[in-house]
């Protein structure tokens, strides 16, 4: 089966699931830009519960037309929100190195961004999904572009969130479907299991 999927800034669990499992994957840079969906977000369990952390555009028609914003200093915010919240992680000092760059280097596109960075946890994760162009019109296609949302999920019922160790799970129980950062600086190389 191939999957459609919205392009996404860390995405969550669930995300990385559909791209692992998937035959093959499109991840649609045709489609219009939404506001408020994982395509310029992700949330992270930080000491006070979720954070939700954006990235800002300059909105364009199409996805691959989105160019991102340097307005405000984002990138250093989001180096210091990851560090406050997954620096006692077990796995943060042994992945800092290969995630900094995408808080320093400048993209011009926010495809070409959140690609960079879906190749990166790829590699990170140990996973080798088939991504493809466009899906071929005599292939099943299942759409999640729509359903995987931060605000209004809809029902997956191949989609069970498995527990896995937390930062500050003791303070707010285990939070899931978090970004793919999550799961990646708390469970290393075992992240796969839970894919």
């Amino acid at each position: 089966m191939t999957v459609l999927l919205a392009t996404t800034y860390f995405g969550p669990v669930q995300w990385y699931q559909k791209l692992y499992r998937a035959e093959a994957a499109v991840i649609d840079a045709d489609e219009s830009f939404q506001k408020q969906t994982y395509r310029n977000r992700c949330v992270i369990a930080a000491a006070n519960g979720p954070q939700s952390l954006v990235v800002p555009v300059e909105k364009a028609r199409r996805v691959r037309d989105v160019r991102i914003s340097d307005h405000g200093n984002w990138r250093h915010q989001h180096w210091h929100a990851l560090l406050s919240a997954y620096g006692d992680s077990p796995f943060f000092d042994y992945y800092q190195d290969d995630l900094r760059p995408f808080f320093e280097e400048h993209w011009e596109y926010l495809y070409d961004y959140n690609m960079a960075i879906v190749r990166k946890m790829c590699e990170l994760l140990d996973i080798q999904p088939r991504l493809v162009e466009g899906p071929d019109t005599e292939v099943a296609v299942t759409d999640w572009r729509t359903a995987i949302h931060p605000k209004h999920p809809l029902p997956d019922a191949d989609f069970l969130p498995r527990r896995y160790y937390q930062v500050y799970e003791q303070r707010h129980g285990f939070l899931s479907n978090l970004s793919i950062l999550d799961l990646l600086l708390n469970m290393g190389p075992e992240s796969i299991f839970f894919l």
